[in-house]
């Protein structure tokens, strides 16, 4: 009976540590938050942000007051951050929503960006993507969407690993940026970053170069915000979460894209994409060395 009694008490604390020790690797990761407020924070005008669904989804505001912006609470370093997002519909001309992460380190800062850039009414919508690693960007491509994105909520996501950042639409890449040191590239690898995103008014550059103004008689404008997910490793946290091979993000599954989704990234190239700055010889007589590399 003792005999029992004791391993039943060594039996209780193995489990008890195991949970303790899966609760502790959970702790690594973020999950999507229930609401916007458990891991996103209101960076600027918050008199122009609004919560709907009890917190489940936000309303951006843009005006001849104010744009908006909100921001995680934690970087992260890796991982994969997604948003359903609803764009500014109508005339939307000279406006811009943008959902990005930056490490938010001035003249050396790393950068994955989304610009949505507005049109006029009927015009495809443009998405610009751009990448900064150790404060050098100017690594703009522009695409134009297949779809209304202003008519119902699409699905944008930044995955990145020690291998690449891909930037995609639906599950659709639109963009691959890849490691590629070993060839004296640099890429964004030792700096968390945090996610943002922004409505605000840009008609200087953004619809046709600067040439189509922002009509503020069509506003206030407004995209619309849900399903918020962030799964990668919260810093400051765990020292050796980001060089963990076990990370789902970092699996062999995840290193290049898929066949599918290598057939889905040539076909958006080829179908929709309407700028590369690789291929502009006017700011890059000689195409910069990850162009060279292969993006």
């Amino acid at each position: 009976m003792a005999t029992l009694t004791s391993s039943s008490l060594k039996y209780s604390a193995f489990v008890l540590i195991l949970l303790y020790a899966l609760t502790f690797s959970f702790s690594l990761v973020s999950a999507r938050p229930a609401t916007f407020l458990q891991d996103f924070k209101i960076a600027w005008s918050d008199s122009h942000i609004k919560q709907l669904d009890g917190g489940r989804g936000i309303q951006l505001i843009l005006d001849q007051n104010s744009g908006c912006g909100f921001a995680s609470r934690s970087k992260y370093l890796f991982g994969r951050v997604s948003m359903k997002i609803k764009l500014v519909p109508g005339d939307s001309a000279g406006t811009v929503t943008a959902f990005y992460m930056n490490s938010d380190t001035d003249n050396v800062r790393d950068e994955l960006d989304f610009e949505f850039l507005g049109n006029r009414t009927g015009q495809p919508y443009t998405v610009q993507t751009n990448v900064y690693v150790h404060g050098k960007g100017d690594k703009e491509q522009r695409v134009n969407l297949w779809f209304d994105p202003s008519a119902d909520f699409h699905t944008y996501t930044i995955f990145w690993n020690h291998h690449q950042a891909v930037f995609s639409v639906d599950g659709i890449p639109i963009r691959v940026y890849k490691n590629n040191e070993a060839k004296g590239i640099p890429f964004p690898k030792f700096q968390p970053m945090g996610v943002y995103s922004t409505l605000w008014e840009a008609d200087d550059w953004a619809t046709r170069g600067g040439l189509e103004k922002i009509n503020w008689s069509k506003s206030p404008f407004y995209a619309y915000y849900k399903d918020f997910d962030i799964e990668g490793c919260a810093m400051p946290g765990p020292a050796n979460c980001a060089s963990n091979p076990s990370n789902w993000w970092e699996g062999p599954a995840y290193q290049q894209l898929s066949p599918v989704q290598a057939r889905q990234y040539r076909w958006v190239r080829m179908n929709h994409m309407i700028y590369d700055y690789c291929t502009d010889k006017s700011r890059n007589p000689v195409p910069p060395p990850e162009c060279r590399a292969g993006i």
